[in-house]
């Protein structure tokens, strides 16, 4: 039992959890220390519970979201050089085990959703949330916007969190939601930057599997170079934020953050060359979890001080 956990958790890459959670956390700070507008009674004070639920989704949505992609692309991972010894290709973990880890996680979101009643949205929208995200998984095979898919489905991560705690609020005022939608619009470009950059491994493979990729199509220098400009977008975004939206109240603590991000995405596409990615993986998992705690601490401190 112990083994075939420990498999499952590499297979879903639960440490890789740490991009997106970071982002609903500091989501959901914004939502709780931004005042109401006036004249309405909605309850958007922190609560255990709301914390418990954003977690529980999160993992719970991620999970059935990697497991369903490995079921999807066995066929795939098999052929592939660099991805033969995945769980499943490898016979590590049997199709009926994966097959029912993504039903039990997808039963684990939706049923997350309910610790934010009487706020309903969120149960409303667990199933359209929950079939982008898988529906990911069979994006390769017709688009090269793939890559911004899965950027959307990370995006929504601070999106839904705010919908999660202020959401009776949105039905007054719709751009309430904006922190959470610019935020949200930052991860979607760091996102698809840095799965673009991952993909460039698979560029060759890509292009005789006829699966479609930016990097497959562009080449490895078109697509850092689109990677690059993801980041610059990211950037932009994230100094916007607080110029936007003033109500929540990020200052110059966010704003150093935002310098030193500068500073690791710059690092990152060093990393990087057409001739060399052997540091594809530092750039990858190394640099972008700095980026994501990075921003939840700076982001807290200063939202709380």
């Amino acid at each position: 039992m112990f083994a075939t956990i420990r498999h499952l958790l590499g297979l879903i890459r639960f440490s890789h959890t740490i991009f997106a959670l970071p982002f609903a956390l500091l989501a959901a700070i914004m939502a709780w220390t931004t005042r109401v507008p006036a004249g309405l009674v909605v309850d958007t004070k922190f609560h255990w519970q709301h914390l418990l639920g954003i977690l529980i989704c999160m993992v719970g949505a991620r999970s059935a979201a990697m497991a369903f992609n490995r079921l999807v692309d066995r066929d795939i991972d098999g052929k592939n050089p660099r991805t033969v010894q995945r769980h499943i290709p490898a016979g590590l973990l049997s199709l009926p085990t994966v097959i029912w880890f993504t039903l039990i996680s997808s039963a684990i979101f939706c049923a997350g959703t309910l610790l934010f009643l009487p706020n309903w949205l969120p149960i409303v929208l667990s199933a359209p949330v929950l079939l982008f995200l898988l529906g990911y998984s069979y994006a390769k095979r017709f688009t090269s916007l793939a890559h911004f898919w899965l950027g959307v489905a990370l995006a929504l991560a601070p999106v839904c969190a705010w919908i999660a705690i202020r959401g009776l609020v949105l039905l007054h005022q719709p751009l309430d939601i904006l922190p959470a939608v610019l935020l949200g619009l930052a991860v979607l470009a760091w996102v698809s930057g840095f799965d673009i950059i991952y993909a460039c491994q698979d560029a060759d493979f890509d292009r005789q599997a006829k699966l479609h990729s930016v990097p497959a199509r562009l080449g490895v220098a078109g697509a850092l170079r689109l990677a690059a400009a993801c980041h610059f977008v990211t950037l932009v975004l994230l100094a916007i934020l607080p110029l936007l939206c003033p109500q929540i109240g990020l200052g110059w603590i966010y704003g150093s953050g935002v310098l030193v991000v500068a500073g690791l995405l710059t690092y990152e596409h060093a990393l990087v060359k057409p001739g060399d990615l052997t540091r594809v993986n530092a750039a990858f998992f190394n640099v972008n979890a700095i980026i994501s705690l990075g921003l939840l601490i700076v982001g807290t401190i200063d939202l709380l001080m």
